[in-house]
This record gives C-alpha cells, structure tokens and sequence, in this order.
C-alpha cells in the first residue's frame, strides 16, 4: 500500500484477504493459539518467529488494525494499547526508568499531565515543563544528562495549542533523545509528525479513528528513524540485554525499525497488560475505514462555528487554530494546511452565569466528557471537569468559568450554529 494515497489506506490497508477469506478483518476471539509442540511455541518466547500465544501480549485482530495505523502515520511498526493513557504511558515508560528524566509541553491533556507529573514523578521519573511557546534556547535549557524523552501534543487539548514539531524535534535530537508526539485531535489524515521530525506517535483511537464513542482505545507507531544504538548508554532497555526475555539487545535484533515496539509488546505488555480487546480493534477498523472522510467534515463544522462564535457579542473570544486571529494562524497553516479538527473553545461574557445558561439551553450539541464524536458533544469545565475549583482558581488555571469547549460532529454546520446561537439568545 506504499504507494497509495492516505484515503485509500484508511480503506485497505492492513489487511488483504486471500482467496476465500472473510473481506472484513476477522475478529480472533481468543485467550489463546495451539501448537502442535514444544519447540514451536518456544521459538516463539525466544522471538526467533513469528506467531502468536497469548492475547495479553499480541493477538492477530489488533495486529491488522495496528499495521494500518502504521501506514497512515508513515512508521515501521506499531501496537495497539487499551487507551490514549496507557499509549502515552508506555511509549515514555518504554525508554524511561528510575532517575530518567522527561522534557515536556505544558500545554497538553490534564490526564496526561498527571501521568507524567504525579504517577511517573512516584516511580522516580523526573519531569520539566515548558511552554510550547518557549525560545529554542529556553528549550535546550530544559534539558538535563538524564533527559530520556520529549513528549508534545500535536494539538493540545483542550488549549488547542498548535506544537511546533520541527522545533521540538531539533531540540530533542541535539540532545540525542526522541521526540513522541500525541496526535490525537488531528489524526494522520492532517498531519504525520513523522515527516515533521517526531520519532514515536501516540493516539487516543477512542476519539477520532474510532469516531463514533464506541471503543476506548490507543495505539503507538514507530517512526523507526532514530538510532537507539548510537546512543546506546541512555537506552539501556533497548541496547542490553534482556535478562526478563532471554538476554535479548532489542536494538541488535530488531534494529531501528522494530526495536522499540518488540520490546514494548515483549516486555511491557507481557508485564502490565493493558491490551485493547479484539473487538475493540474490530470496531476501531470501521471508523477507520472512514476518517478520510470524516475529518474534513469535522474540519469544516470546527471553522464555520470559530468564525461564527468570533462575531457574537456574547463571546469574549475564541480559541481555534485556524482563525487568522489565533496566535497558532501560522503554525496551523504550516503543519495542517487542511485544517486540524473539530474541536472549538471559547470564554463567554458574563462568566459562570452565562456558561450554565448556554448549556441549559443547548438541544443539538449533547454534554458529554467525550470529544471527537461524529456526535457533537459541548462542556463547561467550571461545571464538570474542574468542579472543585473555585473561579480565582480557574482563571489561573487558564481555564475561566465562562469557558466553553464544543465538538463540532458530522451534523450539517447551520443546524450546529443555529442551536449555538438560541442557547446564546438565552444569556
């Protein structure tokens, strides 16, 4: 599929049956493979072939479904997780230990700022946050000797904050690390990080691939490009051996290309188990077959409701990417010359008062936690997420009362706008 265009590998990729067999991925629906011996199913912990024996690990369902991912993102291999949180946590914990230390964006998910800053920090993994914003010389500065990894999303949620890929991955490569880049919201359909410098790309597939709130669920793929062995002294899980999995060096038998992603399925998955159920990846292929298409929409939605929301008297103002106004204008344009996604936030006037009007009077958009819905779903963090933050607290927090976050779905943008502007009337 190399050398088709990203629209049909949403389609066909990863899987090409043969003559009789299903057209749709098959569902294996097992805890476990036979063998006929001994011998064969050693080859197989010794990772000298290739199979399968236990779902924990790998199972040939999510296997399909990950290697289209892998070719959307333009990688060399990848691994389906049971969400977005466990993708991130072992794509960082892959290559980090007690007394690692991670180079960070500020501006990224709350849950994954927890991981990184709360849960990691407990198994003695230090962190350091910058500002997406910040010069190349502040970003070197953030680095330390036991820097293992700089992590970013490519549109921050909720901030909308556009990462500046090339910048961050220059930084992390001087410093002879990799840069893995969450490209949830835009989806590789607009925009591969890969081609931008990242190394390693991580996904909530439960948000757009999936597309339809139906299966929670993550993946990561390897861009393949960095040299593990050229900096093997910081990678020693990578370039030693392992004495949990035979005393096998990833890096000398798999090489740059599936070092990272054997070692996160032999090792990680084998011992923490956060897999993605085959039917999930069954469902996770059926939105998949369709983001092509999707995204567009969910683009055009998010643009008509900025630039409607940005006229309204009522708004204070509106956080979207693509406005010419918003501050990340260029970097859009540059990274996502088609537009990035479907997800809009803007501050009302008349704070925590006009916020739980807006959402009392809302009958399209449906309030939900969720986003990247073909369902348009609407939030105020001030009533829901950030509850127990009193408004001082909020505003410090960047995160105001009045504050709004919409996702635009698949619904025809004048009916979007119009449920928008009644609830706005009602203020």
């Amino acid at each position: 599929m190399k050398d088709y265009s990203i629209n049909t590998k949403c389609v066909q990729a990863g899987y090409t049956p043969g003559n009789g067999e299903p057209r749709q991925i098959p569902i294996y629906q097992s805890t476990t493979f036979k063998y006929d011996t001994s011998e064969d199913m050693g080859k197989l912990f010794d990772l000298e072939a290739e199979g399968y024996f236990y779902s924990r690990l790998q199972n040939p369902t999510n296997d399909l479904v990950a290697s289209k991912i892998v070719q959307l993102e333009g990688g060399t291999a990848g691994m389906l997780t049971s969400s977005g949180q466990a993708a991130n946590f072992f794509a960082l914990f892959n290559i980090c230990q007690a007394g690692s230390h991670i180079v960070s964006s500020s501006s990224i998910y709350g849950g994954t700022f927890n991981l990184i800053s709360v849960t990691m920090k407990k198994m003695g993994i230090d962190v350091t946050f910058v500002d997406p914003d910040c010069t190349e010389e502040e970003l070197n500065a953030a680095f330390q000797n036991n820097t293992r990894a700089v992590f970013g999303e490519s549109i921050a949620n909720p901030a909308l904050t556009v990462l500046d890929i090339e910048k961050f991955a220059k930084a992390a490569h001087e410093h002879g690390v990799p840069l893995i880049v969450d490209n949830t919201f835009p989806t590789p359909v607009n925009l591969r990080p890969i081609e931008w410098g990242a190394d390693i790309v991580t996904h909530s597939t439960t948000k757009y691939m999936d597309g339809h709130g139906a299966a929670i669920g993550g993946a990561i793929v390897d861009g393949g490009n960095f040299d593990w062995m050229a900096h093997a002294a910081k990678f020693p899980g990578l370039c030693t051996p392992d004495d949990s999995y035979h005393g096998v060096t990833y890096a000398e038998r798999f090489g740059k290309e599936g070092a990272f992603i054997t070692k996160c399925t032999a090792q990680l998955m084998r011992d923490l188990g956060c897999v993605q159920s085959p039917q999930s990846a069954y469902i996770l292929n059926l939105g998949l077959e369709s983001l092509h298409v999707r995204m567009p929409r969910h683009v055009e939605n998010g643009q008509a409701m900025a630039e409607f929301l940005e006229s309204h008297d009522k708004v204070e103002y509106v956080n979207y990417p693509t406005l010419p106004s918003n501050k990340y204008y260029e970097l859009a344009k540059k990274y996502m010359p088609n537009g990035g996604c479907g997800v809009v936030s803007f501050e009302l006037k008349g704070g925590r008062p006009a916020a739980e009007k807006f959402m009392k009077n809302l009958k399209l958009a449906a309030i939900e936690t969720h986003v990247a819905d073909a369902r348009t779903c609407c939030l105020n963090p001030a009533t829901s997420t950030h509850r127990q933050m009193n408004d001082e607290q909020l505003k410090a927090a960047g995160v105001p009362a009045g504050l709004i976050r919409i996702s635009c779905g698949l619904e025809d943008k004048k009916d979007l706008i119009a449920d928008v502007a009644q609830a706005l009337d009602a203020i």
